[in-house]
């Protein structure tokens, strides 16, 4: 993302103006795109050399590098917008192995008339999220693509940390004994965007859950307990995630239904829509896998986090060469949580 500061004969028509197939050009109409919205939005001395890439200073550790894609429809919903959660979304992939966040990078593909107003919310957003992670977001790049070709904007993320010494996380690692924590309620942001897509209307509000998970994880951690696994269960959700991890440990999950943290609106919608809550997309929770011993202490620290009021033992690995997921109902019966089948939800992020 070059920020060398070209003259132009007018500024950018943030207000009414909207992308053209110019903007992705490599000439002087990008130039001004970039320099007027994305530098000024983004700004910080790393994207200020004006480089093709961020010269960055070098990393004290293991290197933890990520990078997600995000569609999401509609662009805007309650609680969020698709520059928050290209945001969020990496951090945290990169925090739940374990690492401190240090830089992001961001690359869009724009559509043709796509409104630059709209453009520029997304920029601020995404903006407003980085800053209030303390992640900068130090280079990028910038596409356009013919009109109906796009759908609006997507944006890719890709996220550099360092892994905390000593520590290692992986799906791998999950134990017949270990307790599974969840840092609060499932399915938010999926019904969110659901609710909205659909123009659906409850008593209650759905609000996305999307929130950047590093600040928890440290606290995690730095309670010195007994951590195998960490994983943000987004596409598939709850039950999804855990049949991943199921599978990459040789190992089965038991779940108390019960247990498991659902609002109660969300649990409505679900029941409205046909669908299951422990298969819709989340945006700010985590997975805990830990030593038994350590259970208590670790949902002791999660409650004292702003993302982990609602935090829950909700089950343990057991013994089975066969990776089930299953589940103790609210009515004492059990069932197979098995993995998604087909798109419940799709473009959730």
């Amino acid at each position: 993302m070059n920020t060398k500061k070209p003259i132009y004969v007018r500024p950018l028509d943030l207000k009414q103006g909207r992308v053209e197939m110019a903007h992705g050009a490599g000439g002087r109409a990008m130039a001004q795109l970039i320099d007027e919205l994305f530098a000024t939005a983004f700004d910080n001395p790393f994207l200020a050399q004006g480089n093709d890439g961020a010269l960055l200073p070098p990393a004290n550790g293991r290197l933890v590098l990520s990078c997600d894609a995000h569609v999401v429809s509609p662009l805007f919903f309650a609680g969020g917008d698709i520059g928050c959660l290209s945001v969020h979304g990496t951090l945290n992939d990169v925090a739940v192995m374990g690492a401190q966040p240090l830089y992001l990078a961001a690359s869009f593909i724009l559509e043709e008339g796509f409104p630059l107003a709209d453009l520029k919310r997304i920029v601020e957003s995404m903006a407003h999220a980085a800053r209030e992670a303390g992640v900068p977001i130090v280079t990028g790049d910038t596409k356009v693509v013919e009109r109906g070709k796009g759908d609006g904007v997507f944006i890719t993320t890709t996220g550099v940390g360092v892994a905390r010494e000593g520590i290692t996380l992986s799906g791998d690692l999950a134990r017949p004994g270990d307790k599974v924590l969840l840092s609060g309620t499932i399915g938010d942001h999926g019904m969110a965007i659901m609710s909205q897509r659909e123009g659906l209307a409850f008593d209650a509000p759905i609000v996305s859950d999307t929130a950047a998970l590093h600040g928890l994880v440290a606290a995690m951690l730095d309670c010195g307990a007994d951590l195998h696994v960490l994983r943000d269960p987004t596409r598939g959700g709850l039950a999804t995630t855990l049949n991943e991890i199921a599978q990459q440990s040789r190992a089965g999950i038991s779940l108390t239904e019960a247990a498991i943290p659902v609002n109660p609106v969300v649990a409505a919608a679900c029941e409205f829509l046909g669908l299951d809550p422990l298969y819709v997309a989340n945006e700010g929770k985590l997975i805990a896998i830990c030593a038994e011993r350590d259970a208590e202490r670790l949902l002791s620290v999660m409650h004292a986090h702003p993302l982990g009021g609602r935090a829950a033992i909700i089950g343990e690995v057991v013994e089975d060469a066969h990776g089930f997921v299953q589940m103790t109902t609210r009515l004492g019966g059990r069932r197979v949580v098995d993995w998604l089948t087909g798109e419940q939800l799709p473009r959730i992020c």
